[in-house]
């Protein structure tokens, strides 16, 4: 996680200076990750490592790597607008199009926030449109999930509707197409098709007439026709080098019972031919939409042109991609499917839902998906950005609390009596009072590192000396006086069950390996107790564990707290 940061800043030093200085990356790494002020000497000498890394390399090299990143670009005077053509204050018309046939994930809330910002920055209105035309995959259960992710993301839409609803329209418009011989129904089977459009060679079908392709129109939606029979397809240019464009399906059939539709209809619109008609029955005037698209702008338009319909802004920004994780259903929905994972919510995934549960908030969200703006230059950030701008939000208004991983006890001598400690929580209303005794807890793993006659700070209470270190318990002399600058801070509990309470914490790595594959070991749970005043806090809420990070609290019982760590 550090070492991800320093390099960052080491790379754009080294590009925007023609070599690296630690003394010019330092600042930048504390203010993007607090805690490595906590143990400046291996921070130093981690950023002078990796400095040197950095500086024998190429410039090439350093310009490849920087791809990886992310970089926060300095504010200009005012807010800066997205700048394409046919923007009119007032009139700006955008639209997000989800298809109900999964739970949302960070690329679709990156479509949706520069959808959203592009209509809001110029006083216009954005739409929420569900793309329901495929009955196989679309569930009413996907809608809600879909509205309450982008509840949860504060986004409020101008309004909403759903392309099923159109369907009656959508007929219309091909009727109209047949009739104008813009399109035409094609029984060819599915082989022929593909070899025809891949050696751009028209088929037979594409020199029936109007009455015909419209009376086997007819036959398909009456039902008389079985699916993959007929199609309906686009008369393009099939000796055009844009494969799309080699006159493509528009309509097939699929009698599949629709979640909202029931058994209305049996042939449906691809997505080609539905957001075109739509967006402009909708009234949007600027259509945004990923790169994969990218080739059927073309079709998109002269599907418009076919019927004489005015012409949205088509406008196609580059896919997000996050080094660690896979956006692709196709990918996500068999870890679902073959319980590699919790569900939908798991930590580790990418989905909103997980993203929610681990504790990232909505404003980082929104922050790191717009600072790749509408550029169509392809780059892998990585998870870490989003983490360090969620972190950074976090830090001053989460509650403080210690936890104590593993605990080991601590026996100390000479204390007159209990200690009375008032410790701060970082929020008004919630202070954190304890009555230390002479035994307290510290974790296993600072128990592992402390030295026989060693001098320690117990934060924020009193110095100790240890006296004698054992396998299970470890006994400590009690020491007047203050903290010393270079004294080593460790976070404790007292051993007191009226104090303390058990917690759980589910911390997660990256969701894939190295290979690319599914991170077996991606999950692990870490025990041990947190202070009792903790169960202050309420489910949902991100508290900071001292010397451990940020964590969501899960789920809460009268004895046991269950949190996920988020950064």
């Amino acid at each position: 996680m550090l070492d991800e940061i320093i390099r960052k800043h080491a790379l754009k030093n080294a590009f925007e200076y023609g070599k690296a200085q630690p003394s010019g990356i330092v600042g930048k790494v504390i203010a993007e990750y607090p805690d490595a002020k906590k143990d400046m000497k291996h921070t130093m000498e981690l950023i002078a490592k990796i400095v040197k890394e950095v500086n024998e390399l190429g410039k090439e090299k350093i310009e490849e790597e920087m791809k990886n990143y992310t970089f926060e670009e300095k504010k200009e005077e005012g807010e800066r607008k997205f700048k394409l053509e046919g923007l009119e204050e007032g009139k700006v018309i955008t639209r997000f199009l989800p298809e109900p046939n999964g739970y949302l994930h960070i690329g679709h809330a990156k479509a949706a926030f520069l959808s959203y910002e592009l209509a809001r920055q110029y006083s216009g209105k954005c739409i929420l449109r569900f793309d329901d035309t495929n009955p196989e995959s679309e569930k009413l259960e996907f809608v809600d999930a879909i509205k309450r992710n982008l509840e949860w993301l504060g986004l409020e839409f101008a309004s909403e509707n759903f392309t099923s609803d159109k369907m009656h329209v959508l007929y219309k418009f091909a009727s109209k197409m047949m009739i104008l011989g813009k399109a035409y129904v094609c029984d060819c089977n599915q082989e022929v098709m593909n070899k025809n459009r891949y050696d751009k060679i028209a088929c037979a079908c594409r020199e029936r007439r109007g009455g015909e392709n419209l009376h086997l129109w007819d036959r398909m939606i009456r039902g008389e026709v079985e699916k993959g029979d007929m199609i309906v397809r686009f008369m393009g240019n099939m000796e055009s080098e844009n494969s799309v464009m080699r006159d493509p399906t528009l309509f097939r059939i699929n009698k599949t019972e629709h979640y909202r539709q029931g058994n209305k209809f049996c042939v449906w619109p691809t997505y080609d031919f539905e957001v075109s008609i739509s967006d402009t029955l909708d009234d949007v005037t600027h259509a945004l939409r990923s790169k994969e698209y990218e080739l059927r702008d073309e079709l998109y338009y002269a599907i418009l042109s076919s019927v004489n319909m005015r012409k949205p802004v088509v406008y196609d920004f580059s896919r997000l991609n996050i080094k660690g994780t896979a956006l692709s259903k196709r990918f996500l929905k068999p870890l679902i499917e073959q319980n590699k994972v919790l569900g939908w919510d798991d930590p580790r995934l990418p989905t909103l839902d997980g993203l929610k549960r681990r504790g990232i908030l909505p404003a980082a969200i929104k922050e790191f998906v717009l600072r790749q703006g509408l550029s169509k230059v392809e780059s892998e950030p990585a998870f870490e950005d989003l983490l360090a701008i969620n972190r950074k939000m976090l830090d001053p208004v989460a509650a403080h609390y210690f936890f104590v991983e593993e605990p080991v006890k601590i026996t100390i001598t000479n204390i007159a009596e209990n200690k009375k400690a008032q410790l701060s929580s970082h929020v008004k209303g919630r202070e954190r009072n304890f009555s230390v005794g002479s035994e307290i807890y510290i974790s296993r793993e600072d128990a592992r590192h402390l030295k026989k006659d060693e001098v320690i700070r117990l934060k924020d209470l009193f110095n100790i000396k240890i006296t004698k270190k054992g396998k299970t318990e470890i006994d400590a002399q009690f020491l007047e006086g203050d903290a010393a600058q270079k004294m080593k801070k460790l976070h404790w509990l007292p051993v007191d069950e009226k104090q303390t309470i058990p917690a759980e914490i589910i911390t997660v790595s990256t969701l894939l390996n190295e290979k690319g594959e599914f991170n077996e070991d991606g999950l692990l749970i870490k025990k041990g107790i947190c202070e009792k005043n903790a169960h202050d806090a309420k489910v949902d809420e991100v508290v900071q564990f001292e010397r451990f990070g940020f964590c969501r609290l899960d789920r809460k019982e009268k004895e046991k707290l269950y949190f996920v760590f988020s950064c």
